[in-house]
């Protein structure tokens, strides 16, 4: 039984500066690294999201076909948050890109946008008690 999502990996162009976003931007803690074989500097880091889930960053990411709107495979990366508008001021001030200010979502979460140095789209997300979310996990986890 799948009890939760371990991690989420990218590739980064250059993964200090990447680490570095999610870290000085969105507030992640670094977990662990790991070396590359040759021992020339980070090949992966793993920044620490919340209790056993993580994200995964892997060094020497290289340009490949752009990625489109509706082209097939992971589309973005969604982060919850408690006050996504507290949130949305607070990397705003760090620098975050802004892609899309605060809004209602079809589900009725409340969300932002922004992307990483690489681009990966990335969702800020809250769930209000009456999201689709928050009540699909009230009704399927008894919570």
């Amino acid at each position: 039984m799948i009890t939760g999502i371990g991690h989420s990996a990218i590739w980064a162009k250059d993964v200090e500066v990447t680490a570095a976003f999610y870290q000085n931007v969105l507030g992640l803690k670094e977990a662990f690294r790991m070396m590359k074989e040759d021992n020339s500097g980070p090949g992966t880091i793993y920044l620490y999201i919340a209790p056993n889930q993580f994200l995964e960053i892997f060094a020497d990411g290289v340009e490949g076909a752009k990625k489109e709107p509706k082209t097939i495979g992971h589309a973005h990366i969604c982060y919850q948050v408690d006050n996504a508008a507290k949130f949305l001021e607070e990397i705003r001030a760090r620098g975050a890109p802004i892609d899309t200010e605060l809004k209602l979502g079809k589900s009725k979460c409340i969300q932002c946008w922004t992307h990483d140095p690489d681009g990966n789209a990335i969702e800020i997300m809250e769930l209000p008690p009456d999201s689709l979310q928050a009540l699909a996990t009230k009704r399927l986890a008894g919570k």
